[in-house]
């Protein structure tokens, strides 16, 4: 009887231990949507391995995708975070365009766009995705730099929390510099500009007034576009990681 007490006494303590100790805290998930191959295969491949052991760092949970359909079957509300890391507004089925456009209208969570996520037209027999047009600053694709080129980047919004820490004036490097059918800064927050004078080599491709980072505001959830995006080197660079940290941690804050 008292072997059978104690048991009793000792099971009952540590019952009491264990409902007290904290339960560990629930990792925020973050939705990578990546366009694999090509030309930009250097840089997803680059920043999926960057973010990997940043996401190890910083204690969140990726899950990686190589196609919209892929959520077809799953909620994107349970996701804090959507990183489109190049993949086009086009080739999305009916069904994820609706979820995607629910997640950034409602606020379901935050967004991060990269590079080919405003290849905005009619391309490969898709038509304009306008809802996609419009959040982006109702801009269409015009034309780039197709050798690449080097250029100095302005912030010009350095109290926003994506720009905090950077210097002024960065240089990019090995970019593929994005010229659209009109300035989005109408309909947009300009964080960024490229300074075309610096390009190296020069160019006659050019917009002018050239934002190259931008968010609307006008919508629920927190967003940020990146219009670079295309060399393995941006991953070394550090003024591309501070952004890319800065809009991860911007991202998943509640």
């Amino acid at each position: 009887m008292k072997t059978l007490l104690v048991f009793l006494f000792w099971g009952l303590l540590l019952a009491e231990i264990k409902a007290a100790q904290p339960e560990p805290p629930v990792k925020a998930k973050v939705l990578v949507l990546t366009e694999r191959g090509g030309g930009h295969e250097g840089f997803v491949a680059a920043a999926l391995d960057w973010l990997k052991t940043f996401s190890e760092k910083q204690q969140f949970e990726l899950k990686v995708i190589n196609h919209p359909r892929e959520i077809e079957n799953d909620s994107l509300r349970g996701y804090r975070l959507f990183i489109q890391l190049n993949y086009p507004p086009y080739n999305w089925t009916p069904k994820t365009m609706a979820a995607f456009e629910r997640y950034i209208d409602q606020g379901q969570g935050s967004w991060i766009g990269f590079h080919h996520a405003t290849l905005l037209g009619e391309f490969d027999g898709y038509p304009m995705w306008n809802w996609f047009s419009d959040f982006m600053g109702g801009i269409r694709f015009k034309s780039y730099i197709a050798k690449k080129a080097t250029g100095n980047v302005w912030v010009e919004a350095s109290t926003h929390p994506v720009m905090k820490g950077l210097p002024r004036i960065f240089s990019i490097p090995d970019d593929e510099w994005y010229t659209f059918d009109k300035n989005p800064r109408s309909n947009v927050k300009v964080l960024a500009t490229v300074d075309e004078t610096s390009y190296q080599p020069a160019s006659d491709i050019k917009m002018g007034d050239h934002p190259v980072i931008w968010s609307n505001g006008k919508k629920k959830a927190k967003n940020v576009y990146f219009l670079i995006g295309h060399s393995a080197s941006l991953v070394t660079t550090p003024a591309f990681t501070k952004m890319f940290a800065n809009a991860i941690a911007w991202g998943l804050k509640k």
